[in-house]
């Protein structure tokens, strides 16, 4: 009778505590870390933009250049994007601050076996298109 008893107060036991107990970690939360589409494509084109600033104004004494927005996306059928960029060269003096206008081709890579391997062959690539001066 003791037996029973003692096999029943085992098995409540067992069935009552947890096997394994595992101590969660809280992680804090970051504020701020808000990422837009913009951010995405700036953080990709931007060394190749900058290449090409630097080439555009090799004479020019001039501090840098400021990501103002992006005036046009386009996809092309060849899984490629068309991304028109408007920057902003800063001057010394703020009345002759430049405009411009960089249209880069964006390529993803073609690496998927959904994509049509006959329009799509490339890998990653990215290269400058057109380069405008809006403000001479």
């Amino acid at each position: 009778m003791l037996k029973r008893y003692i096999i029943i107060f085992g098995f409540l036991l067992f069935a009552i505590n947890p096997i394994q107990t595992a101590k969660a970690e809280t992680v804090p939360k970051t504020v701020g870390s808000y990422v837009t589409t913009e951010d995405i494509i700036s953080d990709l084109v931007f060394p190749t933009i900058d290449k090409r600033v630097i080439k555009e104004y090799e004479g020019d004494p001039f501090f840098g250049w400021n990501w103002k927005r992006i005036v046009g996306i386009t996809y092309n059928d060849n899984h490629s994007y068309d991304v028109a960029v408007r920057i902003l060269i800063p001057s010394k003096n703020p009345d002759k601050n430049k405009e411009d206008i960089v249209k880069v081709r964006i390529s993803p890579s073609c690496n998927s076996e959904k994509l049509n391997k006959l329009k799509c062959n490339h890998g990653f690539l990215i290269e400058i298109l057109d380069y405008k001066h809006l403000s001479q």
